[in-house]
């Protein structure tokens, strides 16, 4: 199999998927959860309601007050807390007062206004690390493959890897950014942990290529042109990183 032979298609893949994703981004950028803005928690007790929540009744009963749903959680018996962009005391008594008209009988047992979960500083402090974390991974591959034959650049490898990680992150938040703009797709924690579940995945299989070229150059000792190398280790750990990959898929 010459699957360096469609390099470019794949390139053109690629470009199709992550300049639509910048464009959104750029004009749109992420819908974001009351994880990152911040929104209200309201906590009521109605033994009525059937478990599950109708979660679609009290969402539109949110958004006759201009605010949206984000999350709804039954925490014991007949209590549920509702998680909402902010609204302030009089949208919150007409809330209660539009479900106890379709649930019956509803108590509030809390009501407050909460701040971000992901503030700015730790935003600003999550891309430093990412910023860091990649500078690490030029130089720590830089000098695993100090001893790579001539002519190839071990700095270029390290380089490659980081480009490799932004092209997998870009393909996510674009493809999210997206969702966000078209199907109302909100951002929140969770996916911030994914992303760095992407970044650690991506850097994981980039390395475990990088690797076995490094050894296929050694072997080879420029016998057969830097493309087939490349070819012949692609086609060697294939295997490998689609299994690792469907692992963590079905987890």
């Amino acid at each position: 199999i010459n699957l360096m032979k469609y390099k470019v298609i794949y390139f053109l893949i690629s470009l199709l998927v992550i300049l639509p994703g910048l464009y959104s981004l750029g004009r749109f950028g992420l819908k974001l959860s009351i994880d990152f803005t911040g929104g209200a928690v309201l906590e009521i007790h109605n033994t009525r309601i059937n478990y599950p929540v109708d979660l679609g009744a009290i969402q539109n009963i949110y958004k006759e007050q201009n605010s949206d749903l984000a999350q709804t959680q039954k925490t014991g018996s007949g209590n549920y807390i509702l998680r909402s962009k902010h609204i302030d005391a009089d949208a919150k008594t007409q809330v209660l007062t539009k479900i106890r008209a379709k649930f019956g009988p509803t108590s509030e047992v809390r009501f407050e206004n909460v701040g971000p979960v992901i503030g700015k500083e730790l935003t600003q402090k999550a891309i430093q690390s990412v910023l860091l974390a990649s500078l690490a991974i030029v130089l720590y591959i830089a000098y695993a493959f100090r001893e790579i034959p001539k002519p190839y650049s071990p700095w270029k490898f390290g380089l490659a890897a980081v480009v490799a990680l932004i092209h997998d992150v870009l393909v996510v938040v674009g493809v999210f950014s997206i969702l966000g703009h078209w199907f109302n797709v909100e951002v929140d924690a969770l996916f911030v942990t994914a992303l760095l579940t992407v970044i650690g995945f991506s850097v994981h299989d980039t390395i475990v290529v990088f690797d076995r070229v490094r050894e296929n150059l050694r072997k080879t000792a420029g016998k057969v042109s830097f493309e087939e190398v490349v070819n012949e280790s692609l086609i060697q750990t294939l295997a490998r990183s689609l299994n690792t990959s469907l692992t963590v898929l079905l987890v």
